[in-house]
């Protein structure tokens, strides 16, 4: 057979050079007939293995040569984690664009999608957070979110990503502290004349109570911006300003708090560094890798001086081709980030310069200017972008063998406490969340070395309904449905945990050895009561009591709190679903499709109770009769519960 497929390759000339593990693999009919359509235009390509996961996305000026260049012999310059890469491809997709910017863009969002093992990509990237001013609600505030809304096009400002999500919160008290925003209350306008706490103690302007007209406070909103774009001198010349003509208008109590913002900015100022003659906005990007482990390291200078830094960890990534990690991490941190400036220092040339800096300017609206400094002082600041992240990474690599050392006491105190055959590595829990037997659910979380893993995290909507609740037959299903099915076949769930563990008591327990039996699997299995953290083991009548300060007690514990978290977070979740389709329904004239649609607008039925009639209007497929049909009924039912 293997010879009469080489045979058929032999009259396909484009393929004649085709490596000879692709004429053993059993995938090489599929990819000989996508490698053959592929078009000679630009567009992404997504490479999946044999499970169906995409592997690896990539973007090309013209995807049938660089798709082939794959599957061509493979030089000594071919890095090894492209060599494993394509030796795991079984099928290949493709999406055509009509320019090579177009496939940036796609491609940057598909790999935030999918992930794929094979590509540098931005570590827990979704959970970033960002400062944003709402400039479109009539008072805005400074807010913390972690993510940007509707792609920035909302008309509200924001600033990030950052990593240190203590840091933002403690730039936002600073605002608060110095500029006196943003109000207790989210809408001033509803106070009701009521002062909020935070203006009695002197952290609040008073729009709540009609302290400070809007056009006052729309200034101070303006320098908290400036304030966050760095540009403190500036902000510095427009408080001054604002201070002396309080003073000629007799305003003293202004002035006077105007006096205490520029005192607080020029402190602010002092601590930061000139690092740099040119007085232009800078972003500078450095990467180090070491075992596996990789670091971006960014200076941000605004106007010549340093105003911060960040790191970022990075996944997929080697000291195989630092080129191509700094390349995809600029396109993945400036396809999120909130603001471009005008030149990017790297330490390395990248192979897309002229389409990223195409791409950027688009972003920014002005030239951006992408370079790779060899001598003067932007070389230096890279070198020093350099030290900070090798630093970052000596600092990560300590605090691994330490947590390390830890873990493995933790769990090995747990094995000799459970008698276990060795040492779980992997552990599974099991939790049931319901009120009654309503909207009934169960939880699944898996804990690798200690820490919680939770992109193997399970919820289940029970189906099993009942006349009475009952746990056990829930229990039963879930770890059935664990135990058979899709989830056992995925790649993640294929092999069963070293420990598995459940929410309860013996009841629980005997379930869970009722459905492993039936099912012939061979797992350690245990269960632990809350009320007095007892263990219960198969066989043994009673249950194993581990010292209070045992390490291997608090490892039981954090896991049995996270999977009762996750089952009640979902629990809740669900019933708050049907209660607000439940009052929703209630209002004449709103059918499921407009609940439908005020939810996807709004997010949650609080919000929808504190719009306007107008912001209620804008929402999709409503009307003004509507509208007012829909404020009316919440009003009068919160109006009821008061």
């Amino acid at each position: 057979m293997e010879k009469e497929i080489v045979e058929e390759i032999d009259l396909f000339d484009p393929l004649d050079s085709l490596e000879s593990w692709v004429l053993e693999s059993k995938f090489f009919v599929t990819l000989k007939d996508k490698l053959a359509a592929l078009p000679a235009r630009p567009g992404v390509y997504l490479m999946k293995n044999a499970l169906g996961d995409v592997i690896y996305v990539g973007k090309a000026v013209v995807l049938k040569n660089r798709v082939r260049s794959y599957f061509q012999k493979l030089g000594k310059d071919v890095s090894n984690k492209v060599r494993r890469m394509v030796h795991e491809v079984a099928d290949i997709e493709w999406i055509v664009t009509d320019t090579e910017l177009e496939a940036l863009i796609l491609e940057s969002n598909l790999i935030k999608k999918y992930r794929p093992h094979y590509n540098v990509r931005l570590k827990d990237d979704k959970s970033y957070p960002y400062i944003c001013i709402t400039l479109n609600e009539r008072f805005p505030r400074p807010i913390f979110l972690r993510k940007i809304k509707f792609e920035g096009k909302d008309g509200n400002r924001y600033f990030g990503p950052y990593t240190d999500s203590m840091a933002v919160r403690e730039t936002l008290r600073l605002i608060r502290r110095v500029f006196g925003v943003p109000c207790g209350y989210k809408d001033p306008s509803q106070s009701k004349g009521r002062a909020c706490l935070y203006y009695h103690i002197g952290q609040c302007l008073g729009p709540c109570n009609n302290s400070i007209s809007e056009e006052e406070y729309a200034q101070v909103i303006r320098d908290v911006i400036l304030f966050l774009e760095g540009r403190q001198e500036k902000l510095l010349k427009e408080l001054q300003h604002q201070m002396e003509a309080a003073s000629e208008k007799l305003l003293f109590e202004k002035a006077a708090r105007l006096r205490d913002q520029i005192q607080a900015v020029q402190r602010i100022i002092e601590r930061q560094k000139i690092i740099s003659t040119a007085m232009v906005d800078q972003d500078v990007v450095a990467i180090v890798t070491d075992n596996g482990n990789a670091v971006a390291q960014m200076f941000f200078i605004r106007n010549g001086k340093l105003i911060g830094q960040e790191h970022f960890m990075l996944e997929g990534t080697s000291g195989d081709d630092l080129s191509e990690g700094v390349q995809e991490f600029v396109k993945q941190y400036y396809q999120a980030a909130a603001y471009v400036p005008k030149e990017i220092l790297l330490q390395c040339e990248i192979d897309e310069l002229e389409i990223i800096e195409s791409w950027l300017r688009q972003k920014r609206g002005t030239k951006v200017e992408i370079s790779h400094p060899v001598r003067g002082e932007k070389r230096q600041l890279v070198e020093m972008a350099e030290t900070n992240a090798e630093a970052i990474l000596d600092q990560l690599r300590k605090k691994v063998e330490a947590d390390e050392a830890y873990i493995t006491i933790e769990l090995g105190e747990l094995q000799q406490a459970l008698d276990l055959p060795k040492l779980p590595r992997r552990i599974e829990c099991y939790d049931i969340s319901n009120i009654m037997g309503t909207e009934a659910v169960g939880s699944l979380v898996v804990f690798e070395n200690g820490r919680p893993k939770k992109s193997d995290y399970r919820r289940f909507k029970i189906k099993y309904t009942p006349e009475r609740p009952d746990d056990y037959a829930m229990m039963r299903e879930v770890l059935a449905r664990r135990l058979t099915g899709q989830l056992r076949q995925s790649e993640k769930f294929a092999e069963l945990p070293d420990l598995l563990m459940v929410d309860g008591g013996k009841g629980q327990l005997g379930i869970a050895v009722e459905v492993l039996d039936a099912l012939g699997e061979d797992v350690p299995v245990i269960g632990l009561a809350k009320e007095y953290e007892e263990v219960f083991k198969p066989g043994e009548s009673d249950p194993r009591l581990l010292p209070r300060n045992s390490k291997g007690l608090h490892v039981l514990q954090r896991i049995r709190d996270e999977a009762h978290r996750f089952a009640v977070e979902y629990h809740r979740k669900l019933r708050s679903k049907r209660m607000t389709r439940s009052i929703l329904a209630e209002i004449p004239g709103i059918g499921k499709k407009r609940r439908s649609a005020l939810l996807k607008h709004f997010g949650s039925l609080k919000r929808i109770r504190e719009a306007t009639i107008e912001e209620l209007e804008q929402a999709p497929t409503m009307t003004r009769p509507a509208a007012e049909a829909v404020f009316s009924y919440l009003q009068m039912e919160t109006s009821g519960k008061n």
